[in-house]
């Protein structure tokens, strides 16, 4: 098998524009929609952090889906990257609102789009690196595995949110849809 990985490369670096233009875009497709529940899936439905991280999912789920049968035979390996890219965005745009809003009692939008983009790098990038390395078909099948629990997670709270800060709406103090 030949392993062509500055394609790869190219596919990974597509894909941090893919999820940043995207991502910013499936901001506003609730409202559009109408504040449809099936787009709501998908799309943050109020303002918490935890609907802003399907931001960054989302996007990537679809780019991944269409990446994968042009990259496949290319790569060692291919939904452990992406889980672990996955977890790493989202972690890291955790990390950085938690931390400067315990600093500064406040949010910023600023902060929160460069933490978005800054998050859409790093998963692209650990993507990439992983990808160069053979993992076995079982932490294969766990990559996938994972990466779609993540996926009914944010479905499964957007309908059924805890009632904890990250799912808080800071404008309406309210929870889910």
């Amino acid at each position: 098998m030949f392993y062509d990985f500055q394609q790869v490369k190219k596919w990974e670096m597509y894909g941090i524009v893919w999820i940043v233009v995207i991502g910013s875009l499936f901001h506003f497709i609730f409202d559009i929609s109408g504040k449809s529940p099936i787009i709501g899936a998908i799309s943050p439905v109020n303002e918490s952090l935890w609907e802003h991280l399907k931001m960054g999912y989302f996007p990537l789920l679809i780019f991944s889906i269409i990446e994968y049968f042009y990259i496949k035979n290319k790569v060692k390996s291919f939904f452990l990257p992406k889980a672990i890219g996955i977890i790493s965005m989202e972690l890291f745009i955790v990390i950085v609102f938690y931390t400067y809003t315990y600093i500064t009692k406040k949010a910023n939008f600023i902060i929160d789009i460069c933490s978005f983009i800054l998050g859409a790098i790093i998963c692209q990038l650990i993507s990439y690196s992983l990808m160069k390395v053979r993992i076995n078909k079982f932490l294969e099948l766990l990559g996938l595995t994972v990466f779609l629990l993540i996926g009914y997670a944010f479905i499964f709270f957007t309908f059924n949110p805890p009632r904890l800060d990250i799912f808080l709406d800071p404008k309406t103090k309210k929870y889910g849809i």
